[in-house]
């Protein structure tokens, strides 16, 4: 084994890999593990021998230092400080969508993150950013290198080249015509299509047909894609949610899908994302991944039989063809539809802003005694530390460091500091929110976000281009930015927000008689728990005791460690003990339920939702202490939060068929993990609030009630 010392990150790649481990995006061996990236589009594999690592990330591979999937891996294994309570605040972050638009400025991706989270969070999550930071310097990671001499020969598989299909050209109207018939012939037609909807590459009983649009013009081409999309024609095909997207973008019908292959196989094993087919086909037919269009398409036609065959083994087959695959049209049209913008308000809110940002950088003048560039770091880190004479914290190739960590240290010694800080953080909620947002604004004055389906270990949705997920609930900001989401003229927003849910299943998974009353009578569970846990009437519970229980309620859902829930509410471990003991007398059936469900796990390799989703934890084979442990608090979660994503998508499945089947033109336009929204006509409002509200609390027969919180307004902020 050959060694060096791996480079130092840069900072903010820790809270990358606290989203990867929030996100479940991690998968540990005895000696390798399998990390995805943000955006489910990759997986990293790190692997180590001793205290020596490897990574094949580009952080790792071109910047010679120790990236986040392998600081995610330290951080699980032990040997960095793992603190669950900050980890959980980064999750579901589109990382590699925000180092983008950032490029590659890592403080400014993070700051713009932060922004929406309280002083509070920002203040813990840098204190603990450092600590990691620290000991992961005092680590002096040594970096793993194979030399040929000790590359050990593992045996490789020999798999079959792809065959290589010929291609039929349709060149003629009357062959396109004949291409029509073939299709109503074939059952079903499996297909694949470009991203402009130009070129489709169709299977039929005679071969690989190629249909494009240059040979027939547009019109003519728009006619066959109409009746091709069809639903007389039953289609196959591979990631077929953002076909429909584009098929009723271009007001085509989109009509007719029977199955996805890269949903089957992401249902078969979530942990590896959204593969593509070069990584599927391997696995599932012993070939090598095919090379074009015409090979994949036949590729496709041949993992059908096989990914259906596999779903009802794993029994999973209830789960794809009533949940995951219907939710594909109901998102394409959620997608299509766009929720509605005030950019006037956003353009008002950003002005705002740049008031504030201006505000703040000539009390930064004056605090300095000159003028400097706020924006410079290098000019920044001059003013700092050689006219100020602060004491410098790390310093780079390209001069002093001021990153975020750097000036929180120096937030006290010198009051020019507090406006930087405050500057930067203005700057990005201008940009982020103000600026970003208004960018996104389509030609109808809709902002068009993107579902994705295939990147969480749970089952969880998750928005893109922009994300409308992370715009925060609880803050000051985050109710001026819903007030700028608005209903069209003559429209209300409705807002629907199932409360406690993931509580409500673990009453029904557990099977625990005194919670599931507390639930069937109405009380609050939080007084409930805190009633049980510091022996008082429920009348007598103060807003602290409350306080203190959900933080068990919730921390139970999650797997929490007695020692984090002690710091997560301000106590000493003996007092979280004693909570947690008199917690688990009271709801016996919690603590059964923990118990078993993880010998299960053990037994079986992975835990089920009760629709059957799977989460496999490879972690529980692994001999390190902590990697076990981890794979323990995931196996005590996967199901809960996986049935808590089967229920909100179902209830989108079972809203979205009503409107239509009653004829109705409201339309579901965003699902925020728990939460959904309408927007409907004023006339419709009354019947589509009660509509909305029975079929998320019917969603499912439960051993306790779903309720729904329901709201409506002319924003989102009043309908919230």
């Amino acid at each position: 084994m050959d060694t060096d010392n791996w480079k130092l990150p840069p900072i903010e790649k820790i809270p990358e890999a606290y989203s990867a481990i929030a996100d479940n995006r991690v998968s540990l061996d005895a000696n390798s593990a399998k990390v995805r990236s943000s955006d489910n589009s990759k997986t990293y594999t790190v692997r180590w021998q001793d205290d020596a690592y490897t990574s094949d990330d580009n952080g790792s591979k071109w910047q010679n230092y120790s990236g986040y999937p392998i600081l995610a891996v330290l951080l699980l294994q032990g040997k960095l400080p793992l603190n669950r309570r900050i980890a959980d605040l980064f999750r579901a972050i589109p990382w590699k969508e925000l180092n983008k638009a950032h490029k590659n400025k890592y403080p400014e991706a993070l700051a713009e993150i932060l922004a929406g989270m309280s002083e509070s969070e920002r203040n813990s999550i840098e204190q603990d950013m450092r600590i990691v930071y620290d000991a992961l310097a005092k680590l002096q990671l040594k970096r793993l290198r194979h030399t040929a001499a000790s590359k050990k020969t593992v045996p490789e598989v020999k798999l079959s080249p792809f065959p290589a299909p010929a291609v039929l050209e349709t060149k003629t109207r009357e062959q396109l015509a004949e291409l029509l018939t073939l299709c109503r012939k074939t059952d079903p037609v499996v297909f694949i299509a470009d991203s402009t909807l130009e070129n489709l590459w169709i299977r039929t009983g005679q071969g690989i047909h190629l249909a494009a649009e240059a040979t027939f013009g547009k019109e003519h081409f728009q006619h066959f894609l109409s009746a091709f999309f069809s639903e007389d024609l039953r289609k196959v095909s591979h990631d077929v949610k953002p076909v429909m997207r584009r098929l009723l973008d271009r007001g085509l019908p989109a009509e007719g899908f029977v199955f996805d292959t890269a949903l089957a196989a992401y249902l078969l094993n979530a942990l590896e994302g959204n593969r593509p087919l070069g990584k599927i086909v391997p696995e599932y037919l012993s070939l090598e991944a095919p090379a074009g269009e015409a090979a994949s398409t036949e590729a496709i036609a041949l993992l059908q039989p096989k990914l259906t065959a596999e779903l009802k083994r794993c029994g999973m087959q209830s789960l794809y063809s009533e949940i995951e695959f219907p939710l594909c049209r109901v998102l394409a049209e959620m997608e299509h539809t766009g929720v509605r913008v005030d950019p006037e308000m956003l353009k008002s809110f950003g002005k705002l802003l740049a008031q504030k940002m201006e505000t703040v950088q000539k009390q930064a003048f004056e605090h300095a005694g000159e003028v400097f560039n706020l924006n410079s770091p290098k000019q920044l880190g001059e003013l700092l530390f050689e006219k100020l004479k602060l004491p410098s914290g790390k310093k780079t190739k390209n001069g002093y460091s001021t990153d975020i960590e750097v000036l929180e240290s120096l937030k006290n010694r010198h009051p020019v500091v507090a406006d930087v800080m405050e500057f930067r953080q203005l700057s990005k909620l201008k940009s982020t929110y103000a600026d970003g947002l208004l960018a996104e604004i389509a030609g109808d004055g809709r902002i068009h976000t993107t579902f994705q389906m295939m990147t969480t270990a749970t089952g969880r949705l998750s928005s893109t281009e922009p994300n409308l997920q992370n715009i925060p609930v609880r803050s000051e900001l985050g109710s001026e930015l819903r007030k700028m989401f608005v209903a069209a003229p003559g429209h209300l927003l409705i807002d629907a927000d199932y409360s406690q849910i993931e509580l409500r299943i673990l009453a029904c998974i557990s099977g625990d008689n005194a919670m599931q009353e507390a639930f069937r009578s109405g009380e609050d569970i939080h007084t409930a728990t805190a009633s049980q846990v510091f022996h008082v009437p429920p009348d007598q519970v103060t807003p602290d005791m409350r306080r203190k229980a959900k933080a068990v309620n919730f921390g139970i859902v999650y797997g929490i460690s007695r020692f984090a829930l002690a710091e997560d509410i301000g106590v000493s471990r003996k007092e979280a003990d004693e909570y947690m003991n008199r917690y688990f007398q009271r709801y016996s059936g919690v603590r059964h339920y923990m118990d078993s469900i993880v010998e299960q796990a053990k037994h079986n390799g992975f835990v089920s939702t009760f629709l059957g989703r799977r989460r496999y934890l490879p972690e529980l084979k692994s001999p390190v202490y902590a990697i076990r442990s981890f794979g323990e608090r995931v196996a005590l979660n996967a199901p809960i939060q996986g049935a808590s994503a089967d229920l909100i998508k179902l209830a989108m499945i079972h809203v979205f068929q009503r409107l239509k089947r009653e004829k109705l033109r409201s339309r579901l336009i965003l699902q925020i993990h728990d939460e959904l929204l309408i927007e409907s006509p004023l006339e419709e409002a009354a019947v589509v609030e009660r509509l909305l509200k029975e079929e998320m609390e019917h969603v499912q027969p439960l051993a306790v009630p779903l309720t729904a919180d329901v709201g409506a307004g002319p924003d989102w902020a009043s309908a919230k």
